[in-house]
């Protein structure tokens, strides 16, 4: 757990071990009794919204993580249903939105990473007791809502949040290199029609998946400060292609920045995307001006 201990302030982290034990345990009870007040009812006790949205969960769930086996397994399945659905619940002003089915995958990988060994290709949940799961699903709720209290805002209504982001990213972008900036508006590609998506899963879908967990180091250690530093990860993501894109026409640029060659990426091409990223933060960030027209 001490991967994700910035996100589990919820569960009193710092406290003493026998403290946040009592901690951990009234948090996972707490997750249950949500379950069984929300989830495990009959569909005459939901809302026609509640149906809709128990339904487009269910829908999304096999969706998740398509290239990896071990999220296809039923009782994962099940599990990232409950979760999504009683978090929604609980979230009436976003309620569930596609995308967030994403952010649960590195919780549980973590996680069950402590009862599974050899890689996540080889993991069956056979080899679990369903206490564990239970408590491994409890957890992931928990690290789910921390992660998202923090921006909200880019799951209400319209999603604000990130139009605020994709603005940003634009400018920066802009700021860094002008050249690229300018074909990319000359052929008129909008920066919401490829960045949206990574700010709505995080880049979850578009780097393999083996190193999202790395990724995912970065994001947890910037606690609430992550939705503004997402901006400068996401610039230096984008400019790793600037020569290729400045060569490309718009219907081009749009396959391309959808299917981007990222497939055998390894730690190091990530750990250049964030260390470029730390540099342009320590440059821009203290001078706001740079971002703002």
């Amino acid at each position: 757990m001490e991967w994700c201990s910035p996100i589990l302030a919820p569960y009193g982290m710092a406290a003493s071990r026998d403290r946040r034990d009592g901690i951990l345990r009234r948090k996972r009870l707490e997750y249950l009794d949500c379950v069984a007040q929300h989830y495990d009812i009959p569909d005459t006790d939901r809302t026609d919204e509640e149906i809709n949205m128990l339904r487009q969960i269910a829908v999304d769930c096999p969706r998740t993580v398509p290239d990896v086996s071990f999220f296809q397994q039923v009782e994962i399945q099940k599990s990232l249903e409950r979760i999504l659905y009683t978090w929604a619940i609980r979230h009436p002003a976003s309620g569930y939105v596609q995308g967030i089915n994403d952010l649960v995958t590195p919780f549980f990988v973590v996680f069950l990473s402590e009862y599974l060994e050899g890689s996540i290709h080889n993991w069956s949940m056979t080899d679990l007791p369903p206490e564990k799961m239970s408590n491994v699903e409890a957890d992931c709720y928990w690290c789910l809502s921390k992660l998202l209290d923090g921006m909200q805002d880019h799951y209400t209504f319209a999603q604000p949040g990130i139009q605020r982001l994709v603005f940003k990213l634009k400018e920066l972008v802009r700021r860094i290199d002008e050249p690229v900036s300018r074909h990319m508006e000359e052929q008129g590609l909008d920066f919401l029609q490829f960045s949206f998506r990574w700010f709505n899963c995080l880049l979850i879908r578009e780097i393999p998946f083996h190193l999202v967990t790395r990724l995912w180091d970065t994001y947890l250690a910037e606690g609430n400060s992550l939705p503004d530093f997402l901006v400068y990860i996401f610039a230096s993501f984008l400019l790793t292609w600037s020569d290729e894109l400045q060569e490309l026409e718009f219907q081009e640029m749009v396959m391309f920045l959808q299917h981007l060659p990222t497939q055998k990426w390894t730690h190091l091409e990530l750990e250049t995307v964030l260390s470029r990223a730390y540099m342009w933060h320590s440059v821009f960030n203290n001078s706001p001006s740079h971002l703002s027209g």
